[in-house]
């Protein structure tokens, strides 16, 4: 399998014979119209409607390959622009969708949406759309600081009695959080064994999410920082 970072949360995962495209906002065109014109089954995975996870451009994508595959949260399910589309699946949070592909199973989130496991073979990749621990703690009441950490440590909690392992795990590092951006990040990696940590969701603070990388080793996991669109690793 092959990773490539498209731009923010956005990933495109190349298998044997079919991909999958996490969260496409923006960049990336090229590689992903030339994806589009191989006629391949391709599997469109949005975590959530915001507009830096959800580019609704994706929706034309089924005219130029009809073997397109939308996966979308239940809670965009009314969502007008959806009601027309081919092959559309929407997961609650524990439900899944699986074919002879792949399995795609939906998870929490201390956002919007969902987080997404996805099984190929025996690999497990993990992208966790806007699921974090979102405290803010430079600026936010210990009440609020509390809350966020509760609310993540539940999610966490309800990821954890599905799964123990990830070969490979997106997951945001964002420095807008402050001083204690890393620590959504930290307590991933200290609660679930990770193959491959890649961080997501950080443009522009780079050297920032790089940081990360020192926690990451520490906790078993192989730290990969894509960060340019394009950027690249064979799993």
């Amino acid at each position: 399998m092959k990773l490539t970072y498209l731009f923010h949360s956005g990933f495109l995962l190349e298998a044997d014979g079919f991909a999958v495209v996490f969260d496409y906002y923006r960049e990336g065109r090229a590689l992903l119209d030339n994806l589009l014109h191989r006629e391949q089954p391709l599997y469109v995975l949005v975590s959530h409607e915001h507009r830096d996870h959800y580019n609704p451009e994706v929706l034309a994508w089924h005219r130029q390959n009809n073997r397109v595959c939308y996966i979308f949260p239940r809670e965009m399910e009314g969502r007008r622009e959806l009601a027309d589309l081919p092959q559309t699946v929407f997961l609650s949070r524990g439900e899944s969708y699986a074919d002879e592909r792949l399995q795609v199973t939906a998870f929490g989130s201390t956002d919007l949406g969902a987080s997404y496991e996805v099984v190929i073979g025996k690999r497990t990749v993990f992208h966790a759309g806007d699921l974090n621990n979102w405290h803010w703690a430079d600026e936010s009441t210990e009440a609020e600081v509390r809350e966020a950490e509760e609310a993540y440590r539940a999610e966490l909690d309800y990821l954890a009695r599905r799964v123990t392992r990830f070969d490979v795990a997106m997951f945001p590092v964002d420095a807008r959080l402050g001083s204690d951006y890393m620590r959504g990040a930290r307590q991933f990696v200290e609660r679930f064994e990770v193959g491959v940590f890649v961080p997501m969701h950080f443009y522009p603070a780079v050297v920032k999410a790089e940081a990360f990388a020192s926690i990451a080793r520490q906790h078993g996991a192989r730290f990969v920082l894509l960060s340019h669109t394009g950027d690249s690793i064979e799993l």
